[in-house]
């Protein structure tokens, strides 16, 4: 079997799907994606396809390893979002080929399904609690919001306070063994965080997520001695040698690696094993389309580590499309109880609808996220 053509999409709302074609017919899906940057990643993944035509597909190890080392340059989140995206598609054409969902060929399962949670409230949000008492009513038994608004370095107790009166919302309003993730969204700096993650420990969450950026990730040991909360980062980090700078400096009891930035299943998978070894969890990152979350899904089967996986049905960010519109096999895709079950087709296990992805190429997004300031007028992290 051979590569014959490769061809991208850029889909509503803010999405990049790749798509490999063999001299067999069999085709693979990926997702390559970084948001925001949706059209620069898909010109990489152009840009690679001459390592590409004329390979052998089930090859990936070797494909993986040509267009991470043989061009020179590596890592950085345009070249791996690019990468995830084209991995995701060869471990689709394999799983195909061998007519078994990817994690049977990854050693098999060690769960029968896995458990998920829902997002609420948008980047500025209110009325938590009523969004999650539906979730629970839905079947969900955890949720994730962001944290805060715009909070500088040093911030008044205020910002604070509303963030305790949205948590406490959620708590009573669903009961003590209700999950809540809160998601500082690398919006908060050290001198706050510490702040808040310390305040934040009487509803006990389930995590707080990026209390700070990696870019200091010397500071988790000490956000983490400030609170009694896990710690959760990672979204933003794109090959095991990022983790591996994380994991040595300690601090953090959940890994987050997106598998449409962070190298595809493969990289993924070997993150995931050397967060194991140092006694880590894993909840991958996937606020994206389902292409993403199917391969999120595969690894979580694999992974004794994996926890809890993330999914953007229903996510603020999703105007004009979701997840399950680009699906046919929408029943494979259903949450019960608080989990989906794990992909039941070959390949990564979702039945793409070409169709609309072709129709939706015909008018690229241009999705960008907001620009924030603070009062004084200088930029906010988002």
């Amino acid at each position: 079997m051979k590569i014959t053509k490769v061809n991208t999409y850029l889909v509503r709302p803010r999405w990049g799907f790749v798509e490999i074609e063999t001299d067999e017919g069999i085709t693979g899906w990926g997702e390559a994606v970084l948001e925001g940057h949706a059209g620069t990643v898909l010109r990489c993944v152009e840009e690679m396809e001459d390592y590409l035509l004329q390979a052998d597909p089930s090859r990936i190890e070797d494909i993986w390893t040509t267009l991470y080392r043989a061009g020179f340059y590596r890592g950085g989140g345009i070249m791996m979002s690019a990468i995830s995206g084209i991995d995701q598609a060869l471990w689709d054409i394999k799983g195909k080929m061998f007519q078994a969902p990817v994690y049977e060929l990854m050693g098999g399962t060690c769960r029968d399904k896995m458990r998920v949670y829902s997002w609420v409230g948008g980047d500025r949000p209110s009325d938590v609690g009523k969004a999650a008492r539906e979730k629970l009513e839905e079947g969900f038994t955890a949720v994730k919001m962001n944290a805060t608004e715009e909070l500088q370095m040093i911030d008044s107790y205020d910002k604070i306070d509303a963030v305790l009166e949205r948590v406490a919302a959620i708590r009573e309003s669903c009961g003590r063994a209700f999950g809540i993730a809160i998601d500082f969204h690398g919006r908060v700096h050290k001198p706050m965080a510490k702040v808040l993650a310390k305040k934040l420990e009487e509803f006990d969450p389930m995590f707080l997520e990026e209390p700070v950026l990696c870019e200091n990730m010397e500071a988790f040991a000490e956000i983490a001695a400030a609170c009694n909360i896990p710690i959760a980062t990672g979204e933003r980090l794109y090959s095991r040698w990022d983790f591996k700078r994380l994991l040595h400096a300690g601090g953090v009891d959940i890994i987050q690696p997106d598998l449409s930035h962070a190298g595809g299943i493969t990289e993924v998978k070997k993150i995931a094993s050397m967060a194991e070894a140092y006694d880590v969890a894993l909840a991958p990152h996937c606020p994206l389309g389902p292409i993403a979350l199917a391969a999120c899904l595969n690894v979580d089967a694999t992974c004794y580590n994996a926890v809890i996986q993330e999914q953007s049905i229903g996510i603020h960010y999703n105007v004009g499309k979701s997840v399950l519109d680009y699906v046919n096999n929408r029943e494979d895709f259903a949450f019960t109880d608080g989990f989906v079950s794990l992909p039941r087709k070959p390949g990564l296990g979702v039945e793409v609808n070409k169709e609309l992805v072709e129709e939706e190429n015909r008018t690229p997004h241009n999705w960008k996220n907001p620009v924030w300031r603070h009062a004084d007028g200088s930029i906010a992290e988002w």
